[in-house]
């Protein structure tokens, strides 16, 4: 049996892995994979990548693809979520922020420098022709960090994946402002090296398990109960996620890390521009 550490963040997109293991399907294939759910999301994993902490991790494509040009020893192996990630722009539900254009000199809440909440909250400003420069950071490491960090006023506003954030909406803690869908494909799978180099034929296993489920994931009768119930969310808004969200099966292609690292460079969020092998490894 083959021990494999893996990370991700606890959310709906991470079911199918949490199907596979409960199922018995990667132990029946000689691998025993250990979920670590990860609520600060990608700077979290990032470290945890870098630290041996985990050999795997479900991982935002533009926080890892910094990492991995910052010396991270990983690679992108696969694309697992191709459609964009929708990041809502929330503002505590009191406050006097209405419009998107309210937020140009206000402080964004964080998980960390490095993450997603981080990157794409510059991604929004140059979106809204804002100095990029000027955006001032309140590090919360979780949601429920970020719900103290807007209540207490440390902070204005704070990006999260939509549907995750919506029952806080709902319950009038937050109120969301706008969206900010990510330009490419949002969730990858990254390895480290020396698990890429020793065990390729683990990981190609355990690839070709996970994508047998992601490919046949919407047609599980009842999933979006079974995601209503296990994430706090409203069927209507699963359904809604559900049709909007699309899994693969395929790598990274190099038009599309191009795409992100030049953004990611424009943005000067990295100082140099890796090569495709040094980023993506297909097994």
């Amino acid at each position: 049996m083959k021990t494999i550490k893996i990370a991700g963040v606890p959310e709906h997109f991470n079911l199918p892995w949490h199907l596979c293991i409960e199922n018995g399907e990667f132990e029946e294939a000689g691998i025993d994979l250990q979920w670590t759910d990860v609520p600060e999301g990608t700077g979290k994993m990032c470290q945890m990548l870098r630290d041996g902490e985990t050999d795997i991790a479900v991982i935002l494509t533009e926080g890892i693809v910094k990492d991995i040009t910052a010396g991270n020893p990983s690679k992108i192996v696969q694309v697992y979520v191709e459609s964009p990630l929708i990041w809502g722009i929330h503002v505590d539900a009191k406050s006097n922020f209405t419009s998107l254009s309210d937020l140009e000199n206000a402080k964004v809440a964080i998980s960390r420098m490095g993450s997603g909440s981080h990157l794409m909250a510059i991604v929004n400003a140059q979106n809204q022709g804002w100095k990029t420069d000027d955006l001032q950071f309140e590090i919360v490491n979780t949601i429920e960090g970020a719900v103290e960090a807007l209540s207490y006023g440390k902070a204005d506003y704070f990006m999260w994946e939509k549907f995750m954030t919506k029952p806080l909406v709902d319950n009038g803690i937050f109120r969301r402002i706008a969206d900010c869908p990510t330009p490419w494909p949002c969730f990858v799978i990254a390895v480290r090296n020396e698990i890429v180099e020793n065990q390729p034929q683990t990981i190609r296993l355990l690839l070709d398990i996970i994508n047998t489920t992601t490919s046949e994931f919407k047609d599980i009768p009842s999933i979006n109960r079974t995601l209503a119930q296990r994430y706090n969310q409203k069927i209507d808004d699963i359904n809604l996620w559900l049709n909007q969200t699309r899994w693969t099966q395929q790598s990274l292609k190099p038009e599309t890390l191009n795409k992100v690292q030049n953004q990611l460079f424009e943005l000067s969020l990295i100082n140099k521009k890796s090569t495709f092998a040094e980023i993506v490894h297909n097994l």
